[in-house]
């Protein structure tokens, strides 16, 4: 019943998350909510190592929830889920596309889902940010201020977003400095 469970849960993740790997981001938050296969921390540390490896962050953390729900074939068969509808819908519109991509409705299906796939995108972040850079389970417990805002995650995010900006270096230059300075630093 897990196998099954596994295999449908991300077959749902893989076929609503139009936009690639971010937008999986809000599934990945409902696993964790719904049915607490791994914990926030674990979907955000999944992120950072997805982030930094290669292949995308869905079927990164698929295999990781997979895994540590059900063992190896865990992991296979929540891979197996998350490609699945891609592959079938790749392989619909790959026959069709030549044929419709000129068609008014094909081309109005698209425009309207570039800035739905913004606001899922938008609300991931949102959530990472929200884990990242904001001790909710201690301001909880206390109610003081003081205790809501991670400074130095915050003082590292500034510092990371002043470098983006400034240098334009590969996104993973800036993940190596954020890994050094988390080990550094015992974030």
């Amino acid at each position: 019943m897990t196998f099954l469970k596994l295999y449908f849960v991300f077959f749902k993740i893989g076929l609503f998350s139009v936009g690639g790997g971010l937008a999986t981001l809000p599934f990945l938050q409902e696993i964790v909510n719904k049915y607490g296969w791994i914990t926030s921390e674990e979907l955000l540390n999944m992120i950072a190592i997805s982030e930094s490896t290669p292949g995308p962050i869905g079927i990164n953390t698929a295999t990781f929830v997979g895994h540590n729900t059900a063992g190896i074939l865990g992991g296979i068969i929540a891979t197996l889920g998350i490609i699945t509808p891609s592959i079938i819908i790749i392989i619909i519109i790959a026959h069709y596309f030549s044929k419709f991509s000129e068609e008014h409705i094909v081309k109005s299906a698209f425009y309207g889902i570039r800035p739905a796939v913004a606001g899922l995108i938008g609300a991931a972040g949102f959530e990472v940010a929200k884990i990242a850079m904001f001790n909710l389970d201690i301001y909880m417990k206390t109610n003081k201020f003081i205790h809501l805002l991670d400074f130095k995650s915050l003082l590292l995010f500034g510092i990371i977003l002043f470098l983006i900006r400034k240098y334009k270096k590969h996104p993973i230059v800036y993940l190596i400095i954020g890994a050094i300075i988390g080990i550094a630093f015992k974030f």
